[in-house]
């Protein structure tokens, strides 16, 4: 059984970026922009609408406040400061989950800040502090290994281990920097190959040849790659497939 997820909501005002509609007919799980790299109130409760119609759970994708550079910018935020911003996102996406008659079911840092909180102790406390301010024991996604996990463990949330098949891994098992060539698997054979071998083998072939074990229990197809909506119905027909069952973890 895996979680398949994807990222939503990323357009503001008059611009849009992901296919929120075909991705939902799609996905178990939709990480909402909260506002501070992408999305805003009228995206938010569009998106929060449709994931509850649809039995999606409903997720707060947080970043640091980057509206200008999509939260994939690094940002030194001190640690009480980064908490509150946190808890204010869950807030903000709540009442909109909460008034489709659903609510927000986990939590997952976006860009900079996902990336940051796999090795920085200090930041992966402090978007644990944000979800414990916000109130109640969300899941919190995060690599496999990382220290955001690691510090949900400790204040008693459950870590819930995810994998990419759209991104390309290092010998490390840690994401390849999207500042270099081949960052983003954009075959789309490729993606759904990766797919299934997460789910089925718990492995990823990494950028030097190596295989690395990836204990997954989400799997995240990016809802800003090109034609995303096909791939992520792609990956759903290959999982089924290969008997995988596909079930929200939250």
């Amino acid at each position: 059984m895996i979680d398949l997820n994807a990222d939503l909501g990323e357009g503001f005002g008059r611009w849009t970026l992901t296919d929120d509609d075909a991705l939902l007919s799609v996905v178990t799980s939709a990480n909402v922009a909260c506002g501070f790299h992408a999305g805003d109130p009228s995206v938010m409760r569009r998106v929060c609408d449709l994931a509850a119609e649809r039995g999606v759970r409903i997720g707060a994708q947080v970043s640091y406040r980057d509206l200008a550079g999509f939260g994939r910018r690094a940002m030194d935020v001190p640690a009480e400061e980064l908490a509150a911003e946190v808890a204010y996102q869950i807030g903000a996406l709540r009442v909109f989950a909460e008034a489709a008659g659903a609510r927000v079911a986990y939590v997952k840092p976006h860009g900079a800040l996902y990336n940051r909180t796999v090795h920085d102790a200090e930041q992966a406390r402090a978007v644990v502090a944000g979800v414990r301010l916000a109130g109640g024991a969300l899941p919190v996604l995060g690599l496999p290994g990382s220290l955001l996990l690691a510090a949900a463990a400790d204040a008693g949330l459950t870590g819930v281990p995810e994998a990419f098949a759209d991104r390309a891994y290092t010998a490390r098992g840690t994401l390849v920097p999207r500042r270099e060539a081949g960052s983003v698997v954009t075959d789309e054979d490729a993606v759904v190959r990766r797919a299934v071998a997460f789910a089925v083998e718990g492995s990823v072939k990494a950028v030097d040849g190596t295989t690395v074990a990836v204990a997954a229990r989400s799997l995240c197809v990016h809802g800003d790659t090109p034609n995303a909506a096909r791939i992520a119905a792609r990956v759903r027909e290959a999982l089924e497939g290969s008997g995988v069952g596909i079930g929200a973890f939250a």
